[in-house]
């Protein structure tokens, strides 16, 4: 049995260690806003916040994540009281299809827990790891550096 927090509530799940934690999300928890893209780690879609820092969930086994705090997109905001960076995205129509921005916004809310005040470049590089086929970056990094004042 692993355990681990998840959105701020105790988990414990029965499933084999090496379980990607977004198969544990999307279909033990039925926590689904993270999406599956890649399968590699590498698009960005899957992002959840581990302990702070953001993680592709699509190739973190279980095992990484036993005792560790974890914040995928269900936890950071409400539609009553969206998350900052889900707010300035918002105000700036920031977003297209919106297959990516679950974990642009993890993404960028764990740049933000970090960094407060974080330059342009540093925006852009932590969103390196996100790919937007929409070609929105420009528009996303505008929102994220309007998130963080």
């Amino acid at each position: 049995m692993l355990r681990l927090t998840v959105n701020g509530a105790a988990v414990a799940l029965d499933l084999p260690e090496r379980t990607p934690l977004l198969d544990a999300l999307r279909n033990t928890l039925a926590l689904t806003g993270s999406r599956f893209g890649c399968g590699a780690g590498s698009c960005g879609a899957c992002m959840v916040l581990v302990d702070g820092a953001a993680q592709p969930s699509c190739t973190v086994p279980l095992w990484a994540v036993a005792g560790k705090e974890v914040v995928t997109i269900e936890g950071l905001g409400t539609p009553d009281r969206p998350h900052p960076v889900q707010q300035a995205l918002l105000d700036g129509q920031a977003g297209q299809c919106g297959y990516c921005l679950a974990g642009i916004v993890i993404s960028a809310s764990g740049l933000l827990q970090r960094t407060p005040r974080p330059s342009e470049a540093a925006v852009r590089d932590a969103l390196d790891r996100n790919l937007c086929r929409c070609g929105a970056h420009n528009r996303i990094v505008r929102a994220v550096l309007r998130a963080s004042r």
